[in-house]
């Protein structure tokens, strides 16, 4: 909530900051450059944004095999046995931070370049709702359960609205039925084998 409440400050100060175009936004006009690659075409530009969310799992991969994963796990379970072990848990949760903010801001920098525009609703409590609803379909510990609950999300909100205009609603309560009885979230109902972490 606290979260919220800060991208929310944001978001009206983005509206009230008319450099930036304000309430009504910030068109691009210019497209990424990328060497022999036209990404005003869509398979192009699919095809980046592809190759990134697969360097993207390659990295966390690497990052939970490694010592430094094993710490971010004790980390967010248990810190003070953490720092029982001489390992300071506010300095492992700050690099996690940082990765974090760096890959999330390179997928804003390719949706920008996507839609030709910026705008303040991109800092509204609403996006970050959907983000997060998005990661209601899976459960921590898969490594491919965020995309999956992406896409299941996505494919929900484009059914259910070519059906009824309230499809926010059955799509809650799809999401609430998934994480009140799929324990290992859309991908351990599928496979039959939910993780526990």
């Amino acid at each position: 909530m606290i979260t919220l409440a800060f991208a929310q400050m944001i978001y009206y100060f983005a509206i009230s900051w008319p450099a930036y175009g304000g309430e009504d936004g910030l068109s691009i006009y210019v497209r990424n450059a990328f060497p022999g690659v036209n990404t005003a075409q869509p398979l192009p530009c699919f095809l980046i944004c592809f190759a990134v969310l697969m360097a993207t799992l390659l990295l966390f991969r690497l990052v939970e095999g490694s010592r430094f994963g094993s710490a971010l796990q004790a980390a967010r379970q248990n810190g003070v046995r953490l720092a029982a072990v001489g390992i300071q848990p506010f300095q492992i949760r700050l690099v996690a931070f940082t990765l974090s903010a760096m890959i999330t801001g390179l997928a804003g920098a390719l949706y920008a370049d996507l839609n030709h525009f910026v705008g303040p609703s991109m800092l509204s409590w609403h996006m970050s709702g959907r983000t997060d609803g998005a990661h209601h379909p899976r459960r921590q510990g898969r490594l491919f359960g965020p995309v999956a609950g992406a896409m299941i999300f996505v494919c929900l909100e484009y059914v259910l609205g070519g059906i009824t205009e309230r499809w926010q609603f059955f799509l809650g309560l799809i999401l609430l039925g998934i994480v009140l009885f799929a324990r290992g979230g859309f991908l351990g109902l599928v496979s039959g084998k939910p993780r526990h972490v």
